[in-house]
């Protein structure tokens, strides 16, 4: 269920979960912004998707496909399908046995939010004063902090910090960050972690002893319906940081586990996607109460199970959250 990615890009992993991570190949081609968009809610089995802005005053963008193990004639006639580049040979590489993850997110530079500070072991600072540093090495699960939906998702929880909640879920954690973070805002609560993919369990549970994070429930889900989660529901808040597809088709579940009132912060979805995600969440019981935009991505923060009477205009400034209801 993890939806992080790299700076400027989007993707979807395989429909098997996780990324490659033994004789991997990548294969790229220039596409469109708009199949760019397309491509962010698009699954192919066995494969990972990734695109890139390469040049935004040319809507020039990049497809990377990596693929376990060598493409053959079908892997790449149906890569080539996702663009219109037919005419352009997509360019073939093999990354042997490393893990394209790491590679991908070697030696990025600490992002702050709030009084939030990721880093990685190349790059160590210090927390601000009254602030909190996580060590979130690059790996095989996605969440390091990098992407602007994580780093929003941050944001927001930080402007939220006011606010008092006891029992908190982050489904699809990937590396735990989210969830590590409403730890620290919300020391008394309740939190689960859940993910559909057991590496980023595991990658959360080893990141928990790094950072000395405790009395987080790490939990293999798919979906909000495993008995676990359930078990452990109403909560009040709810933050899901995936896709904008998965984000949809979960509305009633997520609203089903939310309690009246509570807080719910989604992330993962192109400022494209957002009305669409909206209208799922509305149509389940949830209004909007704000919504920030992030370069090409929007995340919403929403309130379940009643009507807000105040709600801020979409792609709210930055700055703009209040910390109070």
């Amino acid at each position: 269920m993890s939806a992080e990615r790299p700076p400027e890009e989007v993707g979807t992993t395989s429909s098997s979960g996780g990324a490659p991570n033994k004789d991997s190949w990548k294969v790229t081609l220039p596409c469109t912004k708009a199949e760019a968009e397309a491509i962010g809610d698009a699954e192919m089995e066995g494969v990972v998707l990734l695109v890139t802005e390469e040049d935004e005053a040319t809507g020039r963008w990049r497809l990377d496909a990596y693929v376990e193990g060598e493409p053959d004639a079908a892997a790449l006639a149906a890569i080539r399908a996702l663009t219109s580049s037919v005419a352009v040979e997509p360019r073939v590489e093999g990354l042997g046995d490393e893990d394209w993850v790491t590679l991908s997110q070697a030696g990025l530079e600490p992002i702050r939010e709030g009084r939030f500070v990721v880093h990685t072991s190349a790059f160590p600072v210090e927390p601000p004063p009254g602030g909190r540093a996580f060590l979130i090495e690059a790996g095989q699960a996605f969440g390091t902090g990098h992407h602007e939906t994580t780093a929003g998702c941050l944001h927001v929880l930080d402007a939220l910090a006011e606010r008092r909640f006891a029992n908190a879920v982050d489904l699809g954690t990937g590396t735990g960050l989210l969830a590590f973070a409403a730890r620290e805002l919300w020391p008394d609560a309740q939190i689960m972690a859940t993910d559909i993919d057991p590496v980023a369990i595991e990658v959360t549970r080893e990141n928990m002893e790094v950072n000395g994070v405790e009395r987080i429930d790490l939990v293999v889900a798919d979906g909000a319906r495993d008995p676990a989660i359930q078990e452990r529901a109403p909560f009040d808040l709810v933050i899901a940081n995936i896709l904008a597809g998965p984000l949809i088709a979960m509305a009633p579940e997520v609203a089903a586990i939310a309690a009246p009132g509570a807080a719910v912060v989604l992330a993962g979805l192109l400022e494209t996607q957002a009305d669409a995600v909206v209208n799922a969440y509305r149509a389940a019981g949830c209004a909007l109460e704000r919504s920030e935009r992030r370069g090409d991505w929007t995340i919403l923060l929403l309130r379940a199970g009643e009507t807000v009477s105040s709600v801020a205009p979409a792609n709210s400034d930055r700055n703009a959250w209040a910390t109070d209801t």
